[in-house]
């Protein structure tokens, strides 16, 4: 059957065409999948086209024929990284009301995304942040990104928790912010450091009490 005069599909068309795209898919995310577990305990620096050859369902030629080169490999693993850090915290966050419930749920969030290590290393991005912030270019643009608008994710919601009255007028965002991300990263560090499972606890009973002290109801952070 042909479509507005289009010449009869064959099976060496479209769909051979397609079929090849798709594995192409394929084999990006499960080398993405690997590296990205990898990267999260043994940096970007620790990452080849070799060793993930070694490891990952692809050859050596494959992977560089999908990234290019190291580069482009890891701008690759900085977003796919995203992609699951955004499936862990963010999207289940989502379910909360905006303002302060859905910043709570973003900090139970968080801290249930590193302590059940969805990335082997805890967070992937608390491993490769120190690896780049002094080495400028694409990666490190990257990572800033999704630094940011993390960030800025949580000081909109700290700011309309403001506006809401759930917080008091003069609380600075960022600063709240600020807090929380740094209370947050010390328990993941922490608790890889040395093995200390309760280091999640107490930064969220600390989370809950600069939040008290900047005027949330106690009651709401269940």
């Amino acid at each position: 059957m042909t479509i507005h005069g289009a010449e009869p599909e064959t099976a060496t068309t479209v769909p051979s065409s397609d079929g090849r795209r798709r594995r192409g898919d394929r084999t990006r995310t499960a080398v993405l999948d690997h590296a990205v577990q990898r990267a999260s305990v043994d940096g970007l620096a620790g990452l080849t086209f070799g060793t993930l050859a070694a490891e990952a369902p692809a050859t050596k030629s494959a992977i560089a024929g999908l990234f290019g080169n190291k580069e482009g490999l890891e701008v690759a693993l900085v977003q796919h990284a995203r992609g699951i850090f955004l499936a862990a915290v963010i999207e289940p966050a989502r379910a909360a009301a905006p303002g302060l419930d859905r910043v709570w749920a973003l900090v139970q969030g968080w801290s249930t995304y590193s302590r059940t290590r969805t990335f082997a290393g805890g967070c992937f991005f608390r491993a490769v942040e120190t690896e780049v912030d002094s080495r400028p270019g694409p990666v490190h643009d990257a990572v800033v990104a999704v630094r940011r608008e993390w960030d800025g994710y949580l000081e909109h919601h700290v700011g309309l928790a403001v506006g809401a009255g759930e917080l008091a007028a003069d609380v600075d965002p960022a600063q709240v912010v600020f807090e929380l991300v740094a209370l947050l990263g010390t328990a993941n560090d922490r608790s890889l450091l040395l093995d200390d499972d309760g280091a999640y606890d107490r930064a969220l009973a600390a989370v809950r009490t600069v939040l008290v002290a900047h005027g949330a109801d106690a009651a709401r952070l269940a």
